[in-house]
């Protein structure tokens, strides 16, 4: 899963840059709404966290913008405009729910699953491989119904390989969408994600190989 941060506060876009990855997504912030259409234009996103006082412009404007070019993209606002009747314009322009600052980050977290829960890419089935399970919804990977705990990085990394299991997955693919905007993820950045991933599965009778092809990407291959 990954969602867009629209945010002008560089301490608010870090503290909830951390409480999102701890989840199990990964999320790219920006700061004004050049920048978020620039993205969203780049990337695919599974939920949009949107601020409304930016610099370049309301962002009410913003999000008419997105309900009309991405009609499923769910979108929460999180602002300190917090009257009955701002509540109502931000929701009547397309907003899926309405979060006023300040918040507690557990019910920041509760409101993004609630609409993950509701979006299309819920539908999405839960992915297996060997005896490793991981529900893109939740974020939640376990083997043999016993879950298993793994950092950020290596738990997208186990998703996008999962997703993609038993074929090659390109190093630069991977590198692209471990990748946040403005932060790229480097050659040696990938190789020691897939390096703490193995070591995170070796006490575990997973089912599967992570396969290293030379040169090329990595793969997840069920054990016969």
């Amino acid at each position: 899963m990954r969602l867009l941060l629209v945010e002008d506060s560089p301490r608010l876009a870090e503290l909830l840059g951390e409480t999102v990855r701890e989840a199990g997504w990964r999320m790219d912030a920006v700061m004004t709404i050049a920048d978020a259409e620039l993205v969203l234009a780049l990337r695919e996103h599974d939920l949009v966290l949107l601020d409304l006082g930016l610099p370049d412009g309301n962002g009410i404007d913003l999000l008419r913008r997105i309900r009309r070019d991405y009609k499923d993209l769910p979108v929460l606002i999180i602002s300190a405009r917090g009257s009955i009747e701002e509540r109502i314009e931000g929701l009547d322009a397309g907003a899926d729910d309405y979060l006023v600052k300040p918040f507690h980050h557990k019910e920041f977290l509760a409101r993004c699953r609630a609409m993950l829960r509701r979006a299309p890419t819920a539908l999405q089935p839960v992915l297996e491989a060997g005896h490793l399970r991981y529900d893109p919804a939740t974020a939640e990977l376990s083997c043999n119904d016993e879950p298993l705990s793994l950092a950020p990085r290596e738990r997208a990394l186990i998703e996008l390989l999962l997703r993609d299991a038993g074929r090659v997955v390109l190093k630069r693919k991977l590198e692209q969408a471990l990748s946040e905007f403005g932060e790229e993820v480097s050659h040696n950045a990938l190789e020691l994600a897939v390096s703490r991933l193995r070591k995170k599965l070796v006490p575990f009778e997973t089912g599967i190989d992570l396969v290293t092809v030379r040169g090329v990407g990595y793969m997840v291959q069920a054990l016969s």
